[in-house]
């Protein structure tokens, strides 16, 4: 038995329930604190995304977080072109982006933010992750490379390559966006290219074409850990089942579901690569 006495989460009032355990957690952790914004995520309402977006920056602030990871497509939802079209997609960042650059050095974050973009030479427009720096800079950004030819992703160009992008006092890290994960070759790259981890923002639903041991496969094969964001909610599928996770060597260190948005944070040990501690806390948004 640990120190700390073990408590099984159950947040009736917020609709989460998990088998995972939660831990106390010190604010004198050296320990690097990650938030995973389980999002639900309405298609189409950008206004309403982005406030709860901001709420959650400020909610990951408060519980002491370094990191926030939103799911993919956490701005505009993910079946969002057949409610408003695609006209609205901006250039990044844009002037609501910068609003996040400038919350995210006010509260000494790094975000990881999902949502499409337009490039402003070619006028494709990519599903992406952008990479907000806490001091509020842009560090760099990936576009998804395994997008869908057809159904609520027809709208996007795929990615044509896959980076590290270095964080300040931390190092390189690499992005793989939900399906990206199918394509083992994406990962070992980010691999070679020095990533010390990858960070999978995800709208990805179980069922029939869920998610299938991919995450697990690319932790094995890269050996490195794996920090999956994924949303919940109804959109064009229901993601009310969806798992966010962290994952090393194969094996799920956590697992969390919620029917409605919520937060969660880690402790992640930076230097043996592991979770500080066992568990995770839970902020309902």
């Amino acid at each position: 038995m640990t120190p700390h006495r073990r408590q099984f989460i159950k947040i009736c009032g917020a609709g989460i329930a998990s088998s995972a355990f939660s831990l106390p957690v010190s604010d004198t952790s050296p320990a690097l604190r990650i938030a995973f914004l389980h999002l639900a995520s309405i298609p189409g309402d950008v206004d309403h995304n982005r406030r709860k977006i901001e709420d959650a920056l400020r909610s990951a602030a408060n519980a002491g977080a370094h990191w926030l990871i939103t799911p993919e497509l956490a701005v505009s939802g993910y079946g969002f072109a057949h409610k408003i079209g695609t006209d609205w997609i901006s250039e990044q960042p844009d002037a609501w982006t910068l609003k996040i650059c400038a919350l995210a050095a006010e509260l000494g974050l790094t975000v990881f933010l999902g949502q499409p973009e337009r490039d402003g030479r070619t006028g494709k427009l990519h599903n992406a992750v952008l990479v907000v720096s806490r001091d509020g800079t842009i560090l760099g950004k990936h576009r998804k490379i395994n997008t869908l030819k057809v159904g609520s992703e027809a709208w996007s160009h795929p990615g044509d390559s896959a980076e590290a992008i270095s964080i300040p006092s931390f190092g390189e890290i690499g992005i793989l966006i939900c399906s990206d994960a199918f394509s083992i070759g994406i990962a070992r790259q980010l691999q070679k290219l020095g990533a010390k981890v990858l960070i999978s923002p995800a709208a990805w639903a179980p069922g029939l074409y869920g998610p299938s041991g991919e995450w697990e496969k690319c932790s094995i094969d890269t050996g490195l850990p794996l920090f999956v964001s994924n949303r919940t909610g109804i959109d064009v599928l229901d993601f009310t089942n969806s798992e966010s996770a962290v994952l090393k060597d194969g094996e799920r260190l956590v697992s969390f579901r919620s029917p409605r948005s919520a937060l969660f944070t880690v402790d992640w040990d930076q230097r043996r690569g592991r979770l500080h501690r066992p568990g995770y806390r839970v902020t309902p948004i």
